[in-house]
């Protein structure tokens, strides 16, 4: 039988977007039929830059160019900006499957889950690139997303709190304004497609609530003081707000969490 965290690995170490895609649906579909079978002793790769294809170059977060709504041009770098985000995710979700192991079947189901959701989004997004003429890797990126990914790979409760509940919630704020600006410029396709990817995100961070509850369980420490403490600790103590209340409460967060991070304790 074909083992589970062999295919992951091969699927993150991928250069090609589309055969990663592809390669991500095989798994999750394997993974439930019972197909792929599970050696928590295989070896485990630090895996510090998965694979990508040669473009787009990845530079300092501070040297990519503004991108507008206004124009043509600048809603194609947009969409590129998140297709980047999109296919980073895939590579992110299949690592914490990867990386942490010997845990209840449920956390296999959720993660391959999120890695198939991401793997979509992407696909979306780099085909309405193509019709608008353009394509994956046409512009820079950063790899802010994965140097967090490198940063938590010791320890799962981390990855949950800082991953998910940092980087990927902060979608949540800022993409319902993006979707805004792309009605008002009139590009509706762009906005449904953005609209897909923030209800499925809203989902995957819960995902990662659940998780992140679950290990501070297991060790037996506080949630809201374990997450307060890892964003002093990772992020320099404060989020960025303004926080989406609907969404990140709908995505496992609580009210006194949201009132603690809008007040910088």
């Amino acid at each position: 039988m074909v083992e589970l965290y062999r295919e992951v690995e091969a699927a993150i170490l991928c250069p090609d977007p589309a055969a990663k895609c592809a390669a991500t649906g095989r798994i999750h579909e394997a993974w439930r039929a019972g197909e792929l079978a599970l050696d928590p002793a295989a070896p485990i790769l630090a895996i510090d830059d998965p694979g990508r294809p040669a473009r787009p170059e990845l530079v300092d977060p501070r040297r990519l160019e503004r991108r507008s709504s206004a124009t043509a041009e600048g809603r194609i770098r947009l969409l590129h900006a998140f297709a980047h985000i999109e296919f980073s995710a895939i590579n992110i979700a299949l690592d914490a499957v990867y990386r942490f192991r010997r845990l209840p079947r449920r956390y296999v189901d959720d993660w391959l889950g999120v890695a198939r959701d991401e793997a979509k989004h992407f696909r979306l997004l780099a085909d309405e690139l193509e019709r608008r003429g353009s394509r994956y890797g046409a512009y820079s990126a950063h790899a802010g997303l994965w140097d967090m990914v490198c940063r938590t790979r010791g320890s799962a409760l981390e990855r949950m709190a800082l991953v998910p509940r940092v980087l990927e919630a902060r979608g949540l704020d800022v993409t319902p304004g993006m979707i805004a600006k792309f009605r008002q410029a009139g590009d509706t396709a762009a906005a449904e497609l953005l609209e897909i990817i923030y209800r499925d995100e809203i989902g995957h961070v819960r995902v990662g609530s659940h998780w992140f509850r679950h290990f501070c369980d297991q060790r037996g420490v506080d949630p809201e003081t374990t997450f307060r403490d890892l964003v002093a600790t990772y992020v320099d103590g404060r989020l960025r707000g303004p926080f989406n209340w609907p969404a990140r409460l709908a995505a496992g967060f609580d009210a006194a969490e949201l009132e603690a991070l809008e007040q910088g304790n």
